[in-house]
C-alpha cells in the first residue's frame, strides 16, 4: 500500500513550483504508464530516502522568501496560499503539545465503505487521531500519540511505558524556511502532507475490488481552507487511478482456487482507472483540561475507552474502561435541573429532502426526555444548515446528520463519532441516512437469500478507536422488516402502497431509526434484551405503548409490531425513548463530585435487576445461547412471537396464490412477497432454535437473587423443537400451488436494477426450491452444530428436572426430516432436498468431525447414521414412490454406508 508518509517537495522550489514527477508508486506519483508493471509498495510511515528533495542542514531560506507573494490567514495555524500551494506556519510553542487530527470524506464513489459523508479509518488504520508535531532536525514529524497505556510521570512504571507503547508515524514533510525573524515561527507545505493517502482509501479500494489504486498526488488539490483561532481544516480533492484494470480469469484458463477472490470495479464511474475522493482533513486544538473520566459498568452499556492504568495495582486488571459521552456541565451547578453550558448540538445537512427533516428532528428531541432524568434541561438540540453556508458538515466541531444517495445500499443508516481518548469525551458525531432504504420497499436489493447465521445473527465488527465492537446495520435490516409489514398490510387490504398512509410508515421508521443513530453517538451500546420487558398482549394496547413504548429500549432492533389479521394493533413503531435509555443517560450524564461519584453510579448500575432495565448486547446476540436476545422480536415470549410470525408468514403467502394482480402490474409484486415471507421464516426460525440447550445469561453481580445463568426449562424447549419441526421440517411446510410459482419472475429491467442495487441479481424464474432449502438447511445447522450440543450437554449439569437431552433432539429431527419412511409416501424435490441435507449433515461429522464437536455427540451422531440407514434400507422397494425419490433413497443409503465404513479424517490434521 502506498506509504502515508509524504515526499518531500525540493527546498529551493518557489512557492507555485511545479512538482517534480515522482517514481511510479511512491507517495505522490502519478499512475504508472500502461505496461509499466505493478508500482512497488512503500513501508507504511517510511521515510524519504537521502537526496530525494530534503534542504541540507543549514540550506533553509529566509521565511520571507518561502512566502513571498503569498496571501496569509491567522488563526490556530496560519496558512500562507498561493496558487495552488498552501503553506502551514507552524511555532515552537505548538511542537510537542496534543491536537486532533480529523479525517472526513466528503465526496466518494457511492459504493460500500466509499460513500461521502463518512468518517475516516477502516481496520483501525486512516483515521481520525489526538497527534503531535514533532521536529526532527529539518522534518516535520506527524505523530499519532499512543495514548492506550498511561502511568504518572517520572515514575519508573511511566518508563516502562514508554518503551512498550509505541506511537505512529501519519506523515512526515520537509522545514522549508528558517524561522520567522520575530515569531521564531517556520514554514512546511500542506500539500506535500495531505497530498498522501492518509485514510487508507487505496487498501479499501484493493479488498473491494482487487484493482491496485494508489493516489495520483498530482492531479490532486486543495480546493478549499478555513482557518479559526481554534481550527484550521483543508479539503482536498484527491485523486487515484491505476494504470490497468486486473480481469477475471479468461474462460479456458486454469480455474481460480475456492474462495480466490475476483476483481471487480467501482460501477459508478466513467472510466474504471481514475476515481477522486475529497476528504475533509483538520487540526484543532484539544480542551485544554481533559473530561473527568468515568468508569463504565458492564451492566450499563456504553462505548468505552478502554486504557491500561499501570498506576493501579489494586485492581485484578491493569485495564480500565472509560464511558465515552459528551461533555456536558450545568449552568448552574446547584439546580436539580439545568440547561448546559453548551448542550449537544445536531445540525441537520441541507442535503436531507425537506419531507424527511421532521421526523428526523424529532426523534433527536426525544432524548432531552431522558437527560432531563439526569439534571439536564435542553441537553440536545437540533439545527438546519443554511442552504447558503459556506461551512461543511464535516466539520469536526459539529455533529451532523446527512443524507446519502448512492447506487448500492450498505448499511441503511450509522452513527459513528470520534472520541478524546484522553477521557472518552466524545468531540464529534456524523449520522448518514442511506436514501435507498426509504425505496427499498420495491427493490429486489432486499431480496438476499442469506441464510441463518450460525448460532445467532453476527452483529459486530472492529469498529471504533476504542477498539468496541460497534457495528450497527438497524437502517439495512430494518427496512426488510418495514418491507415486510408492509406487503403482509397490502395483503389485507389495510394499505396502499402509493397512500400518504404509507409515507407515514417511512417517517415512522426515520423517527425510530434517528432515535436509535443519536443514541450510538451519545455513547449507548444496543440492547437487544429490551424486547422482552412488555407481554406481547399489552403492545396491542395504543394506550399502553403511547405511555410505555413497544421496548425498554430504542438500541434495540425492534420488530414492527405487527398483530395477525383481524386481532387487535397498536402502533407499529417505538415512538419515545424507553426506561432503560433514561436510566442508561443517567449512569453516563448526571453530574456528580469527584467523592460523589463512584459510590452514586454504584448505587444507579445495581438497579440493573429491575425488568424494566434489561440489558444485553452484542456478545450475547453472537453467541446465540439465550433466547431473550434476538434481533428483530418483541414481547416478553419470544417463542409465542416466532409463532405468531409463523402464522402471519403463511396468512401472507395464502393471499397471495389466491390475489389477481391488475393490468399491467409486474409479477415481481408476487416474488417479493414470497421472498419477504422467506426472510421473516428465517428469523423467526433463528429466535426459536436458541432455546434449544438455551439458557438465560444475565449480567448481574451479587445480590440480585438471579444466577449468571439459567438453563431455559425443558419444557419450552421441547416446545421450540416442535414449533421449528412442523414449520419448517414437516410435510406440511412450504406450500405452494404450481400455477402460482409460474407468476414468480421479474422483468429484465427489475433485474437489472437490482445488479445496480448491489448483490447478485436475481434471475428471471425464482429459484424456490433453493429458497426453501436455504431456509431448512439453516435450521439444520443450528440443531445440529457443536455449539447446541455443547450447550445442551452442560446444561444436564444446570437442571435439577428432567432436562432436555441432546438425544432427544437428534431423533426430533430425524423423525421430522424422514417422516415419509414410515408412511410410504412418495417424496418431493423439497423433501429430498432436506433430507439430502441431513445426510450430509451426519456423513460429515462421521467422516470430518468438528474438533470442537463433543465426543458424546459423535457418538451419537454414529448411532443416528446406523438407525437411518436401516430404515433407508428397509423403505427401498416399498411404496409407490417416483423413480426419483427411489433413486435418492439408494444414493442417501449409500452415502451413509460409505460414511460408516470410512476412516476418521481430524479437521485441521
Amino acid at each position: 500500500a502506498p506509504a502515508p508518509a509524504a515526499a518531500p517537495a525540493p527546498a529551493a522550489a518557489a512557492p507555485a513550483a511545479p512538482r517534480p514527477a515522482a517514481a511510479p508508486g511512491t507517495p505522490g506519483a502519478a499512475p504508472a504508464a500502461p505496461g509499466a508493471g505493478a508500482p512497488a509498495a512503500a513501508a507504511p510511515g517510511a521515510t524519504p530516502p537521502a537526496g530525494a528533495g530534503a534542504p541540507a542542514p543549514g540550506a533553509l531560506r529566509p521565511f520571507a522568501e518561502v512566502s513571498r507573494d503569498a496571501k496569509r490567514k491567522d488563526g490556530f495555524l496560519p496558512l500562507w496560499t498561493k496558487d495552488e500551494r498552501v503553506l502551514i506556519e507552524i511555532s515552537p510553542e505548538q511542537l510537542n503539545k496534543p491536537m486532533f487530527f480529523a479525517v472526513n470524506v466528503m465526496n466518494g464513489i457511492g459504493e460500500p465503505q466509499l460513500m461521502g459523508g463518512l468518517m475516516g479509518g477502516s481496520w483501525g488504520v486512516g483515521k481520525s487521531q489526538v497527534i503531535e508535531l514533532r521536529r526532527v532536525g529539518n522534518t516535520l514529524q506527524v505523530i499519532a500519540q499512543n495514548l492506550s497505556g498511561v502511568a504518572k510521570p517520572g515514575t519508573p512504571t511511566a518508563l516502562t511505558v514508554e518503551q512498550n507503547f509505541s506511537d505512529s508515524l501519519i506523515g512526515s514533510i520537509p522545514v522549508l524556511s528558517a524561522p520567522h525573524p520575530e515569531r521564531k515561527t517556520f514554514l512546511v507545505e500542506a500539500n506535500a502532507l495531505l497530498f498522501t493517502d492518509i485514510p487508507y482509501t487505496s487498501g479499501v479500494l484493493e479488498r473491494n475490488y482487487r484493482q491496485n489504486y494508489a493516489i495520483d498526488a498530482r492531479n490532486s488539490s486543495i480546493e478549499k481552507t478555513w482557518v479559526e483561532s481554534d481550527r484550521v481544516a483543508f479539503s482536498v480533492k484527491a485523486h487515484y487511478g491505476t494504470a490497468r484494470i486486473a480481469t477475471p480469469q479468461p474462460t479456458g484458463g486454469a480455474p481460480l482456487p475456492p474462495g480466490a477472490p475476483v476483481p471487480s470495479v467501482p460501477v459508478t464511474l466513467p472510466d474504471a482507472r481514475s476515481l477522486f475522493f475529497t476528504y475533509y482533513y483538520s487540526f484543532s486544538s484539544l480542551p485544554a483540561q481533559p473530561m473527568r473520566a468515568r468508569a463504565a459498568d458492564p451492566r450499563v452499556g456504553f462505548f468505552t475507552t478502554p486504557v491500561w492504568d499501570f498506576d493501579n495495582e489494586k485492581s485484578t486488571t491493569a485495564r480500565m474502561h472509560q464511558v465515552n459521552r459528551w461533555r456536558l456541565e450545568k449552568k448552574d451547578p446547584n439546580a436539580a435541573i439545568s440547561e448546559p453550558v453548551k448542550p449537544i448540538t445536531f445540525w441537520l445537512d441541507r442535503n436531507i429532502p425537506e419531507k424527511y427533516r421532521e421526523p428526523i428532528r424529532q426523534g433527536v428531541l426525544e432524548w432531552n426526555k431522558a437527560f432531563e432524568k439526569a439534571g439536564f434541561k435542553n441537553a440536545v438540540r437540533v439545527e438546519m444548515q443554511p442552504a447558503d453556508a459556506d461551512w461543511d458538515t464535516a466539520d469536526v466541531r459539529r455533529a451532523s446528520i446527512r443524507w446519502q444517495t448512492v447506487p448500492r445500499s450498505a448499511y441503511g443508516a450509522i452513527g459513528p463519532s470520534q472520541v478524546d481518548p484522553r477521557s472518552g469525551e466524545i468531540l464529534d458525531a456524523d449520522i448518514a441516512f442511506d436514501a435507498n432504504t426509504v425505496r427499498n420497499l420495491r427493490l429486489f436489493a432486499t431480496e438476499a437469500a442469506g441464510t441463518l447465521a450460525g448460532a445467532g445473527n453476527a452483529s459486530m465488527i472492529p469498529g471504533t478507536a476504542a477498539g468496541e465492537q460497534a457495528y450497527c446495520d438497524i437502517g439495512a435490516a430494518s427496512a426488510h422488516e418495514l418491507g415486510f409489514a408492509m406487503d403482509v398490510l397490502e395483503s389485507r387490504g389495510d394499505i396502499d402502497l402509493d397512500s400518504k398512509e404509507a409515507e407515514q410508515f417511512v417517517f415512522g421508521w426515520l423517527k425510530e431509526t434517528a432515535m436509535h443513530e443519536v443514541g450510538h453517538t451519545l455513547g449507548m451500546r444496543h440492547n437487544f434484551r429490551a424486547s422482552t420487558i412488555h407481554p406481547l398482549a399489552k403492545l396491542r394496547d395504543p394506550a399502553f405503548v403511547k405511555a410505555n413504548g413497544i421496548t425498554g429500549s430504542v438500541m434495540e432492533y425492534p420488530a414492527f409490531n405487527l398483530n395477525r389479521a383481524g386481532k387487535p394493533q397498536g402502533p407499529y413503531f417505538m415512538e419515545t425513548v424507553g426506561a432503560y435509555d433514561i436510566w442508561a443517560i443517567q449512569y453516563a450524564y448526571t453530574p456528580f463530585t469527584p467523592e460523589q461519584e463512584a459510590s452514586e453510579l454504584a448505587k444507579i448500575a445495581g438497579r440493573s435487576a429491575e425488568p424494566q432495565l434489561a440489558y444485553s448486547s452484542d456478545e450475547e446476540n453472537f453467541e446465540g445461547m439465550d433466547p431473550l436476545v434476538n434481533q428483530f422480536d418483541l414481547g416478553d415470549d419470544p417463542l409465542a412471537f416466532a409463532k405468531e410470525r409463523f402464522a402471519i408468514v403463511e396468512d401472507l403467502w395464502s393471499r397471495a396464490q389466491s390475489r389477481q394482480l391488475k393490468p399491467g402490474q409486474s409479477f415481481a409484486t408476487l416474488r417479493r412477497q414470497v421472498q419477504r415471507g422467506m426472510t421473516e421464516m428465517r428469523r423467526a426460525s433463528s429466535i426459536t432454535a436458541r432455546y434449544v440447550g438455551g439458557a438465560n445469561v444475565v449480567r448481574d453481580f451479587a445480590g440480585t437473587n438471579r444466577n449468571p445463568i439459567t438453563p431455559v426449562p425443558a419444557a419450552k424447549q421441547r416446545e421450540a423443537l416442535q414449533v421449528l419441526a412442523s414449520n419448517v421440517l414437516s410435510t406440511n411446510a412450504f406450500k405452494f400451488k404450481p400455477d402460482f410459482v409460474q407468476k414468480l419472475t421479474a422483468t429484465r429491467l427489475e433485474i437489472s436494477d437490482a445488479a445496480a442495487a448491489g448483490g447478485p441479481p436475481p434471475s428471471t424464474e425464482y429459484r424456490l426450491a433453493n429458497e426453501v432449502l436455504t431456509t431448512q438447511r439453516g435450521v439444520l445447522a443450528l440443531l445440529l452444530n457443536d455449539r447446541t450440543a455443547t450447550n445442551l450437554l452442560e446444561n444436564s449439569q444446570r437442571d435439577t428436572g428432567n432436562p432436555m437431552r441432546l438425544s432427544e433432539v437428534y431423533e426430533t429431527v430425524r423423525g421430522a426430516v424422514w417422516s415419509e419412511l414410515g408412511s410410504g409416501a412418495d417424496i418431493n424435490l423439497f423433501r429430498r432436498n432436506l433430507q439430502r441435507e441431513h445426510v450430509r449433515a451426519l456423513a460429515e461429522q462421521l467422516v470430518r468431525p468438528a474438533p470442537t464437536m463433543p465426543a458424546d455427540a459423535k457418538a451419537l451422531m454414529r448411532e443416528q447414521a446406523r438407525s437411518l440407514l436401516a430404515q433407508l434400507k428397509a423403505a427401498q422397494g416399498k411404496g409407490n414412490r417416483s423413480p426419483e425419490a427411489r433413486a435418492h433413497l439408494a444414493e442417501s443409503a449409500n452415502t451413509l454406508q460409505e460414511a460408516l465404513s470410512a476412516p476418521l479424517m481430524r479437521t485441521g490434521a
